[in-house]
């Protein structure tokens, strides 16, 4: 069988892990599963936690990141969740994990959001349960989470939306986007600095996925009764909370991971059917990072840990 070109993990570690494999045996669809000619792979920070094996789930060796894909299966394009396996010319999924494309919707947007998209989504309404006229901050604005989230808070009836970027660029995007205000995270009082752009008052919810200084910080500027949702742990430092200070101010402090959501009946296709549609009649913007080739798989993930990266990032298997 003819091999194909794939980027292997044959050792945990930085980036330097991350070998492009020229002639990598095709994988062969098991039973209920699909072979997809890969377009483009979608490349997500968790998989910077799979190429160290730190993330929520463990990962084996030799191991091809990557889990979600665009491409063709029959002729038909396809979006579709692989679990492992994306950054490839070919990739297997589950059928069940496997959506047609719509007319109107690109490559680069269907990956977008299909777990950035899904995530954001899933953030506001199923752990929020983001109500009417509450005041959203969205950490990692400018990221694929992020921009999504700004818009979709919006949407979905925020009363203000307080995004954080690192940078002058990203905080601008942020604004553009939709966001009402625009805060850098390594404010020195990061609490102040969003109370400040909340007119003095605390937040209602707080989407949070660096973990470390700005889950406490935000954490402290967050309302009675608000809701601080953690979905990702960019700075490798875990943080510790209190029942007790939980209870004193009647805060939630949820955890969400995408994962659990699939193989639950309308957790997936449902949104996914609206996103599709918000972005195919133009009323949601995906905002596009840099295509890499399959030999650039470092700098991508040299670059989206060193923070000089937006929008949603993708692999071009072809080159």
């Amino acid at each position: 069988m003819q091999g194909v070109r794939a980027v292997v993990i044959t050792d945990f570690g930085g980036p330097e892990v991350l070998e492009l494999v020229e002639d990598h045996p095709q994988p062969e669809p098991g039973e209920g599963q699909v072979l997809v000619k890969v377009s483009r792979a979608g490349i997500n920070f968790a998989d910077t936690h799979a190429r160290e094996n730190s993330y929520l789930a463990s990962y084996e060796l030799p191991l091809i990141p990557g889990t979600e894909v665009a491409g063709e299966v029959d002729g038909r394009r396809v979006v579709a969740l692989t679990g492992t396996g994306g950054y490839a010319e070919y990739a297997v999924a589950p059928e069940q994990s496997l959506f047609p494309l719509p007319d109107g919707v690109s490559d680069a947007q269907a990956l977008a959001l299909v777990v950035q998209g899904l995530s954001a989504w899933h953030l506001l309404k199923t752990s929020a349960h983001l109500a009417e006229g509450e005041s959203v901050v969205v950490h990692a604005a400018a990221g694929g989470v992020g921009s999504l989230a700004v818009q979709l808070a919006k949407r979905y009836g925020a009363g203000r939306v307080i995004a954080t970027a690192s940078s002058e660029e990203k905080r601008d995007l942020a604004l553009e986007l939709g966001a009402d205000a625009a805060v850098d995270p390594n404010a020195d009082d990061l609490n102040a600095a969003l109370r400040e752009a909340n007119g003095g008052a605390k937040v209602d919810v707080v989407l949070e996925m660096a973990g470390g200084r700005v889950f406490d910080q935000s954490l402290r500027a967050l309302a009675p009764f608000g809701r601080l949702v953690t979905y990702g742990l960019a700075s490798r430092e875990p943080n510790e909370v209190s029942n007790g200070a939980l209870m004193a101010r009647s805060q939630a402090v949820v955890g969400f991971w995408l994962m659990h959501c699939f193989g639950r009946p309308g957790m997936v296709a449902e949104p996914l059917e609206e996103l599709f549609g918000l972005v195919a009649s133009g009323d949601l913007r995906v905002v596009e990072g840099e295509t890499y080739g399959l030999s650039e798989a470092r700098r991508a993930h040299e670059e989206m840990q060193a923070r000089r990266t937006s929008g949603k990032l993708l692999l071009d298997p072809s080159r």
